[in-house]
């Protein structure tokens, strides 16, 4: 009777065993199932034991990725306006598109385009901001924040990848102007833009203005977990290409927080005043940033009109942005005499003659000029494009163009007023020899303009004298009769 006591209790052991093991058993399935089944979108995990790398990424929105074959060029163009209006898949798309990792895509390759837009992608903090704050340090650190933040994680870290590799291939001047490209894009925006380069160029951030403990930010900058190199991660260097491409120092990252607060965005502020507490030392910079500020304007005057081999412009998608740019383009029509732009179009050689009317122009020249900056051909022409086509003229080289541009940034007419601005196109215009932009020019040393012309008596003279002796009175009322030209705000 004890032995069949101590089978029966053998087989229970024996089945309370394989109960145990069955349990264990379907719960690794069950997680198996649950990892296979955290989506990214709606198709699928994110799989990081496969090695198709589109099983990571997330899903685009239809618009950015219907078949584009026959319509290349409007593809692009939607995709650059939303580009410019900081959507992160869009930059991502573009990219990709002039990375020429489709074939279709061939015909628009161009590396400093695409480096462009990849560090656009990576500087958005749409692709980093978490979604869901739940802490992944559960076990075996699979413990997922969301769908969402695994798919866009992956995506940054394939721009890591793409940028580094793409910079890595180029000159110092190319490199530069993918830099130059990025601060163009990002001084379009406002608040919103100079707060991203102030982040862009201090060293508190990660590489790309992603908070220090980012996991992309410390791969790229090849270090561990924690923030420092690790044993097993010395041999990895990171992505320094793409890491290197803004220089930490704070003096930049001061002055783009403070550009920041004159667009009069409250929130910059705060955001000043707590840079200035985040490290020692960094408020006494203050003085000689305030200096540098006035004197600051963006790499470019629009984006960079180029011709590439495709065809296809580099179109400027950015808009006017707040009162103070919609109240000066709104002075086009009524304070800029035609001509001025007539003459503009010649220059760039849309047309024969200067003409003095809008209505001179026929619907296929307004074409011409909408190609040229990479605008729908709609036949119209658009206070904006008005302004597109001095500013394409001056930045061309004409004289007569840079001496109105440089009118029209001093009155606030077509663009909000700007001195440093106005300045540096009377400066170009007098190198090209224009007396009206000496004389001009010796107006600012004679007066000063804070940050801009410090007063110089002197050099006031000399240009007076250069006027003259070029064909321009050196008097207060020929200057006017200048500005009365381009502007009926003289004469008020």
């Amino acid at each position: 009777m004890a032995a069949s006591e101590a089978n029966q209790e053998g087989r229970s052991r024996s089945e309370r065993s394989r109960r145990i093991v069955a349990v264990a058993a379907a719960a690794g399935v069950l997680g198996v199932v649950a990892l296979t089944m955290a989506s990214c979108g709606d198709r699928g995990g994110v799989r990081f034991w496969q090695g198709d790398p589109r099983a990571n990424t997330c899903p685009r929105p239809a618009a950015l990725t219907g078949s584009e074959f026959n319509a290349q060029e409007t593809g692009l163009r939607a995709l650059r306006r939303a580009a410019f209006r900081g959507d992160f898949f869009a930059q991502l798309e573009l990219g990709s598109r002039y990375s020429a990792t489709r074939a279709t895509d061939k015909n628009i390759e161009d590396p400093i385009e695409a480096a462009t837009w990849y560090a656009m992608a990576l500087a958005n903090d749409d692709g980093y901001a978490p979604i869901n704050r739940v802490s992944r340090n559960g076990w075996g650190g699979w413990r997922p924040l969301s769908r969402y933040d695994d798919c866009r994680a992956w995506e940054r870290h394939n721009a890591y990848q793409r940028l580094d590799r793409l910079l890595g291939q180029m000159t110092r001047e190319e490199q530069e102007n993918v830099r130059d490209r990025v601060i163009y894009v990002l001084s379009t925006q406002d608040a919103e833009g100079y707060r991203t380069l102030a982040r862009l160029h201090d060293g508190l951030y990660g590489p790309f203005g992603e908070p220090e403990d980012n996991r992309e930010g410390r791969e790229a900058a090849g270090r561990g977990s924690d923030g420092i190199a690790g044993p097993g991660e010395r041999r990895r260097r990171g992505y320094q290409s793409a890491v290197n491409l803004f220089q930490r120092n704070d003096v930049d990252a001061y002055l783009y927080n403070y550009l920041a607060v004159q667009t009069g965005d409250v929130g910059a502020y705060v955001l000043m005043t707590d840079f200035e507490r985040s490290a020692p030392g960094r408020s006494r910079y203050r003085g000689f940033v305030e200096a540098k500020a006035r004197q600051w304007t963006p790499p470019f005057e629009f984006y960079p009109n180029e011709a590439p081999q495709s065809g296809v412009p580099f179109s400027d998608e950015s808009r006017p942005r707040g009162d103070a740019s919609e109240y000066a383009l709104s002075r086009m029509g009524a304070e800029l005499p035609f001509i001025h732009v007539g003459r503009a179009l010649r220059y760039l050689g849309v047309t024969d003659t200067a003409p003095q009317r809008s209505e001179e122009l026929s619907k296929r020249q307004i074409e011409t000029l909408e190609a040229m900056l990479g605008h729908p051909m709609e036949g119209r022409l658009s206070h904006l494009e008005r302004v597109r086509a001095i500013q394409l003229a001056a930045v061309n080289g004409s004289s007569e163009a840079q001496l109105v541009l440089a009118v029209m940034y001093a009155e606030g007419i077509g663009l909000p007023a700007d001195y440093a601005r106005a300045f540096r196109w009377f400066e170009e215009a007098a190198r090209q020899g224009s007396p009206e932009a000496k004389f001009a020019m010796s107006s600012y040393f004679a007066l000063g303009v804070a940050g801009v012309a410090d007063q110089d008596k002197a050099q006031a003279v000399a240009l007076r004298i250069d006027s003259a002796l070029s064909g321009f009175g050196p008097s207060a009322g020929r200057l006017q009769a200048v500005l009365a030209q381009v502007s009926r705000s003289q004469r008020r």
